[in-house]
C-alpha cells in the first residue's frame, strides 16, 4: 500500500506536457478542478474523462501507474461513497432500516461524489508527474509574485509547499522500511479488525514522527549554513518563459472549461 502512493512523486518522461511552462500547468490544474465541480450531468464527466484520458496520453505516464495511486484513498472513496447512499435524503426511498434510509437520490450522489474524486486525485497527480519540485516551485513563487504587493511570502510559502511534496516519497520511504523492520521483529499489520490494526500501526508512527522531525532540523540547518534568506533578492538560473506551446495549452483549457459549461 505504501509503494502505491504516488501523490508528489516526479515521473522523468519526455513528453509535451512535461516541457510546458509550470506555470500553465498549475493555472490548466485549477481550471480542471473548477469545471469538475461545475458538471453535473453524464455527458459533463463524459466530457472530464475524455479531456483527462487525452492528458495523460500525451504525457506519456503509463494509467497504470497513476491508477496505482489510487489504492491508498479506497478507503476513504468506500468511506465517502456509504456515508452518501444512506444520509443523503430523497423521495424514492429504496430500503429502510431505523433512522438510516437507502434513496435512490443517495445513490446516485454517492456516485457523482465517487467520480468526482477519483476524477480529482487523477487530474491532480498528473500536475506533480509531469513537474519537478523546483520547476513547480518557481511556477508558484511566479503566481504568488503579485501578491508580495500587499505582503504576502511568495518565495516562502513555494518554499513550504515545493518541499511538502518531496517529503512524501521520502516519509513514504522511511515508512516502508519501518513496517518490514517491525514485521521482522513479529509485528503483525495485516490480521485483526480495524482497532487492531490502529494499535499495531502506533509502533510505526513514533518512530515515523521521530524521523520526520530530525530530517526537517537538518534541513533547516543546512540551510542555515548556507546562509538562505528568502527570496529577496535570489537570482534563478532558469528562468520561466512562455512559448507557444503555452498558448495552445492556455486556448485547450479555455475550450475545456466552455465544453464542461455546455455539457
Amino acid at each position: 500500500m505504501i509503494r502505491d502512493i504516488t501523490i508528489g512523486q516526479y515521473y522523468p518522461v519526455d513528453s509535451k506536457i512535461h516541457r510546458l511552462d509550470p506555470r500553465t500547468k498549475i493555472l490548466l490544474t485549477f481550471a480542471y478542478i473548477i469545471a469538475l465541480f461545475l458538471v453535473d450531468t453524464v455527458w459533463g464527466y463524459l466530457g472530464v474523462m475524455l479531456s483527462l484520458a487525452l492528458a495523460i496520453k500525451i504525457s506519456k505516464v503509463p494509467l497504470k501507474y497513476m491508477l496505482k495511486g489510487l489504492k491508498s484513498i479506497v478507503f476513504i472513496l468506500l468511506f465517502t461513497v456509504v456515508l452518501n447512499i444512506f444520509f443523503t435524503p430523497g423521495e424514492h426511498i429504496i430500503l429502510e432500516w431505523g433512522f438510516l434510509k437507502v434513496t435512490w437520490e443517495g445513490i446516485l450522489f454517492a456516485v457523482e461524489m465517487g467520480t468526482r474524486l477519483i476524477l480529482l486525485i487523477v487530474g491532480s497527480s498528473l500536475l506533480t508527474l509531469t513537474t519537478s519540485p523546483i520547476q513547480l516551485t518557481d511556477g508558484i513563487e511566479s503566481l504568488l509574485m503579485p501578491f508580495t504587493k500587499i505582503h504576502v511570502p511568495a518565495h516562502e510559502i513555494a518554499m513550504m509547499m515545493s518541499i511538502s511534496l518531496r517529503f512524501i516519497p521520502i516519509l513514504l520511504e522511511e515508512t516502508d522500511k519501518i513496517m518490514k523492520a517491525q514485521t521482522a521483529r513479529g509485528a503483525d499489520f495485516e490480521t485483526g479488525n480495524i482497532m487492531q490494526r490502529a494499535k499495531a500501526m502506533i509502533p510505526i508512527m513514533v518512530p515515523l514522527f521521530i524521523s520526520a522531525f530530525r530530517r526537517a532540523e537538518e534541513l533547516a540547518m543546512a540551510m542555515e549554513a548556507r546562509c538562505y534568506q528568502g527570496g529577496k533578492g535570489r537570482t534563478r538560473m532558469n528562468k520561466l518563459q512562455y512559448s507557444g506551446r503555452d498558448y495552445i495549452a492556455f486556448g485547450c483549457g479555455v475550450a475545456y472549461i466552455v465544453m464542461c459549461i455546455i455539457l
